[in-house]
């Protein structure tokens, strides 16, 4: 009997099979993860390797400082000393550690411990600006940056630095960082042109990212030149890529170091005098209006004054505004939330931005036209009753609905030509020469598409370029805009209101102050600009101001012509002598004219136009004023002086200011009279 049966061959032939499949599959697959990770990825992971080895810091550039045209600082770095800790350098033993948080605790006030830290915490915190205790500071940073220095208090004194600086032997690990801060001396008085730095967007990291910023550290511009000129005052920052250990702590440079890149500083046309003296003189007139109504109705309004013939700024002021130099280290998140809440907008720059109905400083656009294209001649006399009445049509055989005009004087002012239509801003007068009237302007006089056409070309419409964000491009009404955004026809009475430089016109006080300089000067619509200069740190000038224009209207052709209401391809000039009479006619308004009461006496021979527009916007609807007859109005006055060859422009604005030549004539003729005493005192100054 066979006690040990034969065994199968074929099953031990299979199961040995069945191990040598699975011993190449685990070394299969070994060799395969080892190709995979030294060849197919052994890129990414010495990539990967050489990230954790290394890293770049980014040392901080100096931006540029900021200066009005005299040289005064508008915007300049001054050091921040702040007290850091750097955990790995404190001393091994506890009692020095204890010793050292006692004596910096008395010295800067801050508690040595709160008692501990939740995961919350830990998590939002913020170096400097936290209700932590030392230890809890240090804590944090052990864990997470040992080697790296971590903000305890922000901006101390130069004595608490130079005292944290004598004891840096007795205090290991305790050091002064110095970080540049924005200051801003002048504050409000130019906060507007200024405005101030804050954090990187997260819409535009990446950008700035790329520009070698570092998130959350460096700050950029977020108003005015600040923002605007951030590329020429930002400068680029250094490079330093290390090797580091696994503590983060710094072995040596790997490459060599790249020095940061100053940025350019740049001076202003600004005269910080004027801006001065245009901001007190605007004030003081809001006091004395709200003053004489017995309760505040104005508080918001605007002053800019210019160079005519290079299109320089000399003062732009926008009441009501905001202090700048509270945002100086960083932007209070109170304070900015409450100028984003106040319903007046003071972050709101309303010399660029709001497009306001510019009322009978508007007239000179027609004024141009009438003359230039023929409608009537300077001594053609048009009678003003005080009141006219016309149909109002909407569509060819509209049978019309009787509608009546006013002028603001209504006795009106009988028999009026150019000149006097200019003078006394006789509304009738504008009226017929605009939309035509029976026998006496046959036709539809001027008419809407010909009026826009030489409102354009003194520069309503269109942003005049100058160097700071967000400026408005107002509004050239005509009857394809009223269809296609109303859904309603043209009528005869839209081009009257238009005329007046109200219904659907509007402007930026920007704009009407390079529109008058235009005439001023003698049909050039000046390119205008805030920046006279630009240097390098060392005062090399990289960039100088070199006036320019759009066009000239008289040898520039940019009128179209018009046959009806269509335009025939040709273009056109404005005549030489339309500008000359415009302007002896807004001398005459300061002579004999709207503005000769504000103006009695005045040395410097000015010139200017006066204008109230009625308005109705939400705030005014919310009071229910918007009623016929009763419509609240803005006041403006727009002066330059000399009238036969300016040297300054001005325009004043005070929203709901009611009358133009008594609310805004005023600060107009302070601003000017400012203008030449200073101009006269350097004069005498200047060896």
């Amino acid at each position: 009997m066979n006690l040990f049966p034969q065994r199968n061959k074929y099953l031990e032939n299979w199961r040995f099979l069945v191990l040598y499949i699975l011993i190449a599959l685990i070394f299969g697959f070994f060799l395969f993860r080892l190709f995979d990770i030294q060849i197919l990825q052994g890129e990414d992971f010495i990539a990967q390797a050489d990230a954790n080895r290394t890293t770049t810091i980014y040392d901080y550039s100096v931006r540029g400082t900021i200066y009005d045209r005299n040289g005064y600082v508008l915007a300049q770095n001054v050091p921040s000393y702040d007290v850091v800790v750097i955990p790995a350098y404190l001393p091994d033993d506890e009692g020095d550690i204890q010793r050292i948080f006692r004596e910096l605790s008395e010295l800067i006030d801050i508690p040595i411990t709160t008692g501990g830290a939740d995961e919350d915490v830990v998590r939002s915190f913020t170096p400097c600006y936290n209700d932590l205790g030392i230890s809890e500071i240090v804590y944090i940073a052990t864990t997470n940056w040992p080697y790296q220095a971590t903000g305890v208090q922000c901006d101390v004194s130069k004595e608490v630095a130079m005292t944290v600086m004598e004891k840096a032997a007795d205090w290991p690990g305790i050091e002064i960082e110095i970080t540049p801060v924005r200051q801003y001396p002048t504050g409000s008085l130019t906060a507007e042109i200024i405005g101030f730095l804050g954090p990187i967007p997260a819409a535009l990291e990446d950008y700035y990212v790329e520009q070698g910023f570092v998130l959350n550290r460096d700050k950029v511009g977020y108003a005015g030149v600040e923002q605007s000129l951030n590329d020429i005052l930002s400068g680029k920052n250094g490079t330093r890529t290390i090797e580091v250990n696994v503590s983060g702590e710094e072995i040596r440079n790997l490459e060599e170091p790249i020095d940061p890149i100053p940025g350019n500083d740049v001076y202003l046309t600004i005269d910080t005098r004027l801006q001065s003296i245009a901001q007190e003189a605007l004030l003081a007139q809001m006091d004395e209006y709200n003053f004489y109504k017995g309760y505040t109705t104005v508080n918001s309004g605007v002053v800019i004054a210019m160079i005519p013939k290079t299109g320089e700024v000399l003062a732009l002021v926008s009441i009501p505004t905001y202090e700048n130099n509270r945002m100086e280290k960083y932007i209070p998140g109170y304070y900015y939330e409450q100028l984003a809440a106040d319903p007046q907008r003071p972050l709101f720059n309303q010399a660029i931005s709001s497009e306001l109905p510019p009322g009978s400083v508007y007239k000179m656009a027609p004024a141009l036209g009438i003359l230039n294209e023929g409608v009537v001649t300077p001594e053609y006399e048009i009678n003003d009753p005080g009141l006219i009445t016309i149909l109002e049509k909407y569509y060819e055989n509209d049978p019309g609905t009787p509608r009546q005009y006013v002028c603001w004087d209504r006795n009106g002012h009988g028999m009026v030509n150019f000149m006097w239509g200019v003078a006394w801003s006789c509304d009738v007068y504008w009226y017929k020469v605009g939309g035509g009237y029976e026998d006496e302007v046959p036709g539809n006089g001027l008419g809407i598409w010909r009026m826009g056409e030489y409102a354009r070309a003194i520069g309503y419409g269109i942003t005049t370029g100058i160097e700071l964000p967000g400026e408005a491009d107002g509004l050239i009404p005509d009857p394809t805009w009223k269809r296609t955004t109303l859904g309603e026809n043209w009528s005869i009475g839209d081009t009257y209101i238009a005329t007046m430089g109200q219904g659907y016109v509007l402007a930026t006080p920007l704009q009407v102050v390079n529109s008058i300089a235009t005439i001023a000067n003698g049909g050039k619509l000046m390119n205008i600009t805030l920046v006279n200069r630009v240097t390098e740190p060392d005062g090399t000038i990289i960039q100088e101001l070199e006036p320019s224009w759009k066009w000239d209207i008289t040898t520039d052709p940019v009128i179209n012509v018009y046959e009806g209401n269509q335009a025939t391809g040709e273009l056109k000039t404005v005549e030489p002598w339309v500008i000359e009479l415009a302007n002896e006619a807004m001398r005459l308004v300061v002579t004999d004219g709207t503005a000769e009461t504000e103006f009695a006496g005045d040395p410097y021979n000015s010139a200017g136009k006066t204008g109230t527009a009625e308005y109705c916007d939400d705030v005014a609807q919310e009071k229910d004023i918007c009623k016929s007859g009763l419509w609240p109005a803005h006041a403006w006055y727009v002066g330059y002086a000399p009238w036969d060859n300016p040297e300054i422009a001005v325009v004043a604005f005070v929203y709901n200011g009611d009358e133009g030549s008594t609310i805004a004539g005023p600060i107009v003729r302070k601003v000017i009279d400012a203008y030449f005493e200073m101009k006269a005192a350097d004069t005498a100054n200047t060896p």
